[in-house]
């Protein structure tokens, strides 16, 4: 009987997936993937806890057209090229984000339409139905495009009431605008109209932030000392909103007062150094800043918040 030692069966074993590569037909192809991760993301913050969930994801062009009206091109490519993205090509986020405060589960803002909110929703765990608020920080549609079902009048979240700023909601409602006439109007006996510093919840908390919109407002969430901010659309790219926080962007309805917003905001944000979550940041979305230059550099989180247990 032959006899192998263990240094030969070491040296067998480490050869057994190269002679199974060999013994493949020749041409034979791997199925590609494609790209892409868990569509939510968890961690506590106190004794909160916070799911930011995936509604969407899209690519686009020209995106100077949009987060820097008034750059030069030089300029924008110059700041994307420092920061090793294109300057011809952006990828945009959709975020909604759940906090579980023990008491309620608070969800803020509901996306684009309610399918990819709802399989977001689905994968991180929780029904539509376990939904008690609905804060929507303005109405813009990737906003509130998910509070109706699939045929237009059955609410997604049958069970909640609806928390929005007063200015932003009464703006709305004179504008004659499709998307808030179909999404929110039929809501309005449930929803209530909050002003700066208003409660949604105990540790919830808005604050205006207009300019994006004219009542558009970000909130501040508080459980056991922990801090965290939840800023909607004050920055609405990582580096072009944030590095260059006076770059006009298309969508804000009052670009100076938008300006003076993100400088405000992220200056709180940076003094105070706690985490924020941004609508259209990167996703998980979660990240931190630091005041430099003119402007802030984006922090993306990583292992800080698991540390909260």
């Amino acid at each position: 009987m032959t006899s192998i030692s263990r240094r030969q069966a070491l040296f067998a074993a480490a050869a057994l997936p190269f002679a199974s590569a060999l013994a493949r037909p020749v041409g034979a192809q791997e199925t590609m993937q494609g790209s892409g991760f868990a569509p939510w993301n968890r961690f506590k913050l106190g004794a909160f806890e916070v799911t930011t969930l995936l509604a969407g994801t899209r690519a686009g062009d020209k995106p100077q057209e949009t987060f820097g009206t008034n750059a030069t091109p030089d300029d924008f490519a110059a700041l994307s090229a420092a920061n090793f993205i294109p300057a011809d090509r952006t990828q945009t986020f959709f975020t909604p984000t759940v906090v579980n405060t023990g008491a309620e589960i608070v969800l803020f803002d509901t996306g684009l339409a309610a399918e990819g909110t709802l399989a977001a929703l689905t994968a991180a765990g929780m029904t539509p139905d376990m939904v008690d608020v609905v804060v929507l920080t303005h109405m813009h549609g990737d906003h509130i495009g998910g509070l109706m079902g699939a045929d237009g009048v059955t609410p997604t979240f049958a069970n909640a009431r609806y928390v929005t700023g007063a200015t932003e909601h009464n703006y709305w409602a004179g504008a004659a605008n499709e998307g808030f006439d179909k999404n929110v109007k039929p809501l309005n006996d449930r929803i209530t109209f909050l002003d700066t510093n208003g409660s949604v919840a105990s540790g919830i908390t808005g604050m205006d932030a207009f300019g994006h919109t004219p009542g558009h407002m970000i909130y501040q969430i508080e459980s056991d000392g922990q801090r965290l901010a939840i800023t909607a659309d004050t920055a609405n790219h990582y580096v072009w909103s944030l590095q260059k926080p006076d770059w006009e962007v298309r969508f804000d309805a009052d670009k100076p007062a938008a300006a003076a917003t993100r400088k405000s905001v992220f200056g709180m944000i940076a003094a105070d150094r706690i985490p924020f979550i941004g609508y259209h940041m990167p996703f998980p979305g979660i990240g931190f800043v630091e005041a430099k230059d003119d402007g802030f550099r984006y922090v993306p989180a990583s292992y800080q918040l698991m540390l909260n247990g």
